[in-house]
């Protein structure tokens, strides 16, 4: 039933990931935050809330147009229950617009398999970090992608190996302009001292355990399946595989480095660990072990809400 509703791409899918997105909102807001943020910060809120949303339609467009999966809307569904399974990330606003043009510049690195303007989506994609880690400074390891995808898409020229450097320079060099003029001072809009926590103990929670383990276990045992079948793939998407991959990586190990661990740095994992298991739910044959599958993904962040 679930799995017959999502293997097709249907305007549905979008009402139903629409509702979950906004119920877990509501409920990040008003048993994991400060349901009076919501009264007196209400426009900036829907903000937050609307490019959260955004996030999930620009993922769908990346899937889609780089042939990702199979046509199906399993990414976005996930992608909305991993909202649900760990709520806090919707809480850090500064993290939810980090990652929204995370997604902007991860369009434009997997475009670069046509081998068409080249340096011009480059430029575009680290603007975009570059804009991404003036909200979330570890957002800046995201450049390492747009490397990847120049080795992987095997574009030789040094002057392309460059420009990345440019256009994250760009941007600093207009947060300078933005800093004197609204403020008087030169770096008031940067972080200059990033900082790092190893400090878990905030995920000791029943809530963080059983969201992790499964955002884990099930990301491993998928990960595995879709590392075998990326040789299978056609030879002008498979650098596409190949940096959804490293984008899982990446977004590890800013987890790892997140100075705040306080749930909002799980949100840069979410799109590319959506994508590893819907790959994974496309290859299962037996009807039943799929929906279990996607059933145990819906009950569990439901469990948690209910706790």
């Amino acid at each position: 039933m679930i799995t017959s509703i999502f293997s097709k791409s249907k305007p549905i899918n979008f009402i139903v990931v629409f509702g979950i997105t906004l119920l877990t909102f509501f409920a990040a807001h008003f048993k994991y935050g400060d349901p009076a943020v919501l009264k007196s910060h209400g426009i900036k809120q829907v903000i937050v809330f609307c490019i959260a949303f955004s996030s999930v339609l620009i993922l769908d467009f990346v899937v889609l147009k780089n042939k990702l999966s199979q046509k199906s809307s399993y990414e976005i569904l996930l992608y909305a229950l991993f909202l649900a399974t760990i709520p806090q990330t919707m809480l850090n606003e500064n993290i939810v617009f980090s990652n929204f043009f995370v997604l902007l510049a991860l369009r434009r690195i997997l475009s670069l398999r046509s081998h068409k303007d080249i340096k011009k989506k480059l430029l575009d994609a680290a603007f975009w970090i570059g804009i991404a880690s003036l909200f979330y400074f570890w957002a800046i390891l995201f450049v390492i992608l747009i490397y990847a995808a120049l080795f992987f898409n095997s574009i030789p020229g040094l002057k392309d190996w460059v420009i990345p450097v440019l256009g994250v320079v760009s941007v600093y060099v207009l947060g300078v302009c933005y800093s004197i003029v609204v403020y008087d001072d030169f770096f008031t809009v940067f972080n200059l001292r990033p900082e790092t926590s190893l400090d878990f103990n905030i995920y000791n929670s029943l809530q963080y355990v059983v969201g992790l383990t499964l955002l884990i276990s099930f990301g491993i045992w998928s990960s595995v399946f879709y590392i075998r079948t990326i040789n299978s793939k056609k030879r002008d998407i498979k650098p596409g595989y190949k940096i959804i991959l490293i984008a899982v990586l990446v977004a590890f190990s800013i987890m790892i480095l997140s100075p705040k661990k306080e749930g909002g740095e799980f949100l840069f994992l979410f799109a590319p660990l959506a994508i590893i298991i819907t790959n994974y739910l496309e290859t299962i044959q037996d009807k039943w072990f799929k929906e279990l599958f996607l059933a145990t993904l819906i009950l569990v962040p439901i469990g948690l809400l209910m706790l």
